[in-house]
């Protein structure tokens, strides 16, 4: 769960969170040492003369500030493609969670059992009890089983909707007519706001 005045992501509870956490650090560490690279170069040109202006004519230096950014792409979009098509697969799901976004409130209907399904509202900010969160307290949550492998079917009755829960790193669009899937895993028990 997100506390105020947070500066960084919140605990990752699914493995695909952890890669994407990983993945958020990898790529700034390059854009900081980029950063820092062009810094100082401003700052130099800036603080002392040109006495080699030749070398800028050089073909060498063309060629590798021509290189060096194709490598540096290199470096992010490979593990970037590689989380992306970690978060599309989908391995004989043990559950099927259906989920249903209408205007003020969510359905939700677990498809392998037979007449299991609830609504979710959202509880008014006049009904809450001492420590509960405005805006994220409903009457009814959805209870998960973890480390097992759940697919949600989202999608929605009238206006478009997401579905998000952060700390699992989901964040699914509900369509009107369009049925999105999406599958999660949590590796630890608790209690997620999305």
């Amino acid at each position: 769960m997100a506390y105020p005045m947070q500066l960084g992501f919140q605990d990752a509870t699914s493995p695909i969170m952890e890669e994407l956490l990983h993945f958020h650090d990898h790529t700034l560490m390059i854009v900081f040492l980029i950063s820092s690279l062009v810094l100082y170069v401003i700052s130099s040109m800036l603080t002392t003369k040109l006495t080699h202006t030749s070398t800028m004519d050089a073909q060498e230096v063309e060629t590798i500030w021509t290189i060096l950014p194709a490598v540096i792409l290199i470096l992010i979009a490979l593990p970037s493609l590689r989380i992306l098509y970690m978060m599309d697969e989908i391995n004989n799901p043990s559950l099927t969670v259906k989920t249903m976004g209408h205007q003020w409130y969510w359905s939700y209907e677990y498809t392998d059992y037979e007449d299991l399904s609830f609504d979710s509202y959202m509880i008014p900010t006049s009904e809450l009890k001492p420590g509960e969160l405005r805006l994220l307290e409903v009457d009814n949550r959805v209870v998960l089983p973890m480390e097992m492998t759940i697919r949600m079917l989202v999608s929605s009755e009238d206006v478009l909707h997401s579905w998000a829960v952060p700390s699992l790193g989901l964040k699914t669009d509900a369509i009107p007519g369009r049925l999105n899937q999406t599958t999660l895993m949590s590796t630890r028990p608790g209690l997620y706001y999305g």
